[in-house]
């Protein structure tokens, strides 16, 4: 038989496995709709300040010819009245536009037909940034997807070397970023960056480092919640060799928050047996 401390500790485990399929399902129904044919294929895009972005939505089936015109897309950005676009009867259907996105926006009428409602969106600015959702219907099937995009402004970094400083030269970052330098064993460096904001409030970044020892290659790496720049920069006697690539945060403030209350339940539970 059982002791009551092994049915405590068991009722404990059995405790924990619940708690674990309850926050999956809540998390699945929060980032998606299950009953749902629409999807997209990055509810957390980054887009560049200045750039176009094309937003992605599908429907999950393909729409017959004969049909295209029953078809209808719309997008609405939450916390706006108006729509962001709306395709409707086989033509752009913009009267109740809101005027933030007058002639910055299109759909794709030639692509309905494999179920694609994406959105163009031109010349992104920071009033953009938010939670758009994208809701198609057709003879064929039709649901919704919400999609989160967020505004941030990013270049690589331009190097000059004078004097035995090595300069890294960034004309638009936003968020405001941070910049560290390293060598190549991965050491941490001491630089020295200025950050510039123009009246946009996006940085210009100069970053210098020094001393510098020729036929080294040195990592700069500029970075803020949303993007990161890892740029590596091999110095000679006549020039610079550098080359940059960036990548992209796809943290959901939502998904860390759930998983963090996972957590300390199951902490608060483990302790308390």
């Amino acid at each position: 038989m059982a002791s009551i401390g092994q049915i405590i500790f068991y009722s404990m485990i059995i405790l924990i496995v619940l708690f674990s399929v309850l926050i999956i399902l809540l998390l699945a129904l929060a980032f998606s709709d299950s009953s749902s044919e629409v999807t997209s294929t990055n509810t957390l895009p980054i887009a560049n300040l200045g750039e176009d972005i094309v937003l992605s939505c599908y429907l999950n089936v393909k729409i017959e010819l004969a049909k295209l015109r029953e078809a209808s897309v719309t997008w609405e950005k939450k916390g706006l009245t108006g729509v962001v676009h709306r395709y409707v009867d086989g033509a752009d259907e913009l009267a109740d536009q809101n005027s933030q996105f007058k002639r910055r926006t299109k759909v794709f009428p030639e692509a309905l037909g494999t179920g694609n409602a994406s959105l163009l969106l031109r010349d992104v600015r920071k009033s953009d940034a938010g939670e758009y959702t994208c809701r198609m219907s057709s003879s064929e099937g039709k649901g919704t997807v919400n999609i989160n995009l967020r505004a941030a402004a990013f270049t690589a970094p331009k190097f000059k070397f004078t004097k035995g400083v090595l300069v890294a030269e960034a004309s638009r970052w936003f968020p405001k970023p941070n910049v560290t330098w390293s060598d190549e064993a991965g050491n941490v460096l001491n630089g020295s960056t200025s950050f510039k904001p123009n009246s946009a409030g996006i940085y210009k970044v100069v970053s210098m480092l020094q001393p510098v020892n020729i036929s080294d290659t040195y990592t700069c790496r500029i970075e803020n919640e949303l993007v990161s720049a890892v740029s590596k920069a091999t110095v000679t006697d006549t020039n610079i060799f550098g080359r940059t690539y960036f990548t992209f945060s796809a943290a959901s403030s939502l998904l860390t928050s759930m998983y963090l209350s996972t957590l300390t339940i199951i902490i608060y539970i483990c302790y308390l047996t």
